[in-house]
């Protein structure tokens, strides 16, 4: 008879290559690992699919899929098929094997879920990966101009590529289903960990969604927020305490306990210490960043900090 697992429960919430980090690191710490993926992406093959199929765009969830693949010959075939995208002059061009055979699955089983889980056993994913609506969402933002002036942007993509800063994030539809599997993931998880990623179209557009934000307000799970090591398109020109500051403005009631952060993406150690506390959290910095200067995690380096963070050992080590 197999002994109860002794690794905490784990639920990452995001999208797109920052969920995919925090992925690939966890599968180092725990066998209990649920990925909840934002389903507002309107662009490139999932768009193409969404508007087509009326389904829910698979590109960010196929990511969280092949993240979760080990590094066994049968994971990485099935992970690189997964991710292969066709170049063609028709109209195959650019699409994604994984949102094809997703799809696929979708309107075979009549079932999102069913769907996802049949793709993580053929892929013998370390972990589940579930939607966090049960429905397309549309993602719509006021944006602040450097002029002052302020504009509604509309549609994931144009709402990551928009000029100005990002004040107030809305979902259409206002009040969606959530997933009710990912919901009692979250009620059930030891840990939860929010970010990275692009902070306001993949990160925060979790806390709109009114039933899995009920979840994460009232679960017993700690949690953890994950620190972008660089600023995209979205946050151009924040530091770390705006994007903890966009946090506490869309969830004021949300209750933080570690704030996990590169010490090269902290612009002030004071300040965002500051930031954390007015969440309830901690600053806890560690290097997590690949050694070769680019704006990438290293997934040993992440999951040695999310062990440290889950474990409770929680003191800094600067920059050194």
């Amino acid at each position: 008879m197999a002994l109860p697992s002794t690794k905490p429960a784990v639920v990452a919430l995001g999208g797109g290559h920052g969920l995919s980090a925090s992925l690939r690191a966890l599968r180092h710490v725990s066998d209990r690992l649920t990925a909840v993926v934002t389903v507002a992406d309107d662009g490139g093959s999932s768009g193409r699919l969404r508007e087509e199929l009326g389904v829910l765009p698979p590109g960010d969830l196929r990511m969280a899929l092949a993240a979760l693949t080990d590094d066994s010959d049968w994971g990485r075939t099935w992970s690189a098929v997964l991710q292969h995208r066709f170049a063609t002059a028709g109209p195959l061009d650019q699409h994604a094997v994984g949102n094809l055979l997703i799809t696929a699955l979708w309107e075979l089983l009549g079932d999102t879920v069913t769907g996802l889980d049949w793709v993580g056993r053929l892929l013998g994913a370390r972990g589940r990966v579930l939607p966090m609506a049960a429905v397309p969402l549309i993602v719509e933002a006021d944006v602040r101009e450097d002029d002052g002036s302020l504009r509604t942007v509309v549609g994931q993509v144009n709402v990551a590529t928009a000029s100005g800063h990002v004040e107030r994030l809305r979902l259409r539809p206002q009040d969606p289903p959530a997933c009710e599997e990912a919901v009692a993931a979250v009620r059930e998880a030891d840990w939860v960990v929010l970010g990275p990623g692009s902070w306001f179209s993949s990160v925060l557009v979790h806390l709109l969604v009114p039933r899995l934000s009920q979840a994460l307000h009232e679960t017993r799970a700690r949690r953890c927020v994950t620190l972008n090591l660089a600023p995209d398109a979205e946050t151009s020109g924040l530091t770390a305490v705006d994007h903890l500051e966009a946090l506490h403005r869309h969830a004021p009631d949300l209750r933080v306990d570690v704030v996990l952060a590169d010490p090269s993406a902290v612009e002030d150690v004071v300040e965002t210490e500051r930031a954390a506390a007015a969440l309830g959290a901690e600053l806890v910095m560690r290097q997590v960043a690949l050694g070769d200067g680019t704006a990438r995690h290293d997934a040993l380096r992440l999951g040695a900090a999310y062990r440290d963070v889950f474990e409770g050992v929680l003191g800094d080590v600067g920059a050194a």
